[in-house]
C-alpha cells in the first residue's frame, strides 16, 4: 500500500499495488485496482527528517513510501469495491457508519 500521495490522481496515499522489481533507489510497482489498474509506475526513495526537535543534531534518511499490507482499516476501504471481504469485529465497531461502509465494499 502506498503511504504517501506522489502524483494524484493515480498514486495517492492508500493506492494497493503489487511491487515488481526493487533497487537500492526505486521501487517498480503495478496498481492492482481502481481505474488505473495494471498501470505501472517507479516510485523513489524519499528522504524524511524526523520533526522530534529536542534532538541537538539533523539527521536524514530516505525511505520508500510502502508497507506491506495484508489488511486495511475501514477508513481506507472506503470507496473501493471488493469482490469479497473479511470483517475483524472482535472489538467494537466505532460507529454503525463505519460498520455500514464496510459491508458496502462488497460488489453485490
Amino acid at each position: 500500500m502506498l503511504m504517501r500521495s506522489l502524483k494524484p490522481p493515480e498514486l495517492i496515499n492508500g493506492t494497493r499495488c503489487v511491487v515488481v522489481n526493487c533497487s537500492p533507489n526505486v521501487a517498480e510497482v503495478e496498481i492492482t485496482v481502481g481505474a488505473h489498474k495494471g498501470k505501472r509506475h517507479f516510485i523513489p526513495r524519499i528522504p524524511v527528517e524526523p520533526t522530534d526537535t529536542q534532538l541537538p543534531f539533523k539527521f536524514q534518511r530516505s525511505q520508500l513510501p510502502l508497507r506491506p499490507c495484508f489488511a486495511m482499516t475501514i477508513n481506507k476501504a472506503q470507496g473501493l469495491t471488493l469482490k469479497c471481504e473479511e470483517l475483524n469485529v472482535r472489538q467494537h465497531v466505532f460507529t454503525h457508519v463505519m460498520l455500514y461502509v464496510a459491508l458496502l465494499r462488497i460488489k453485490g
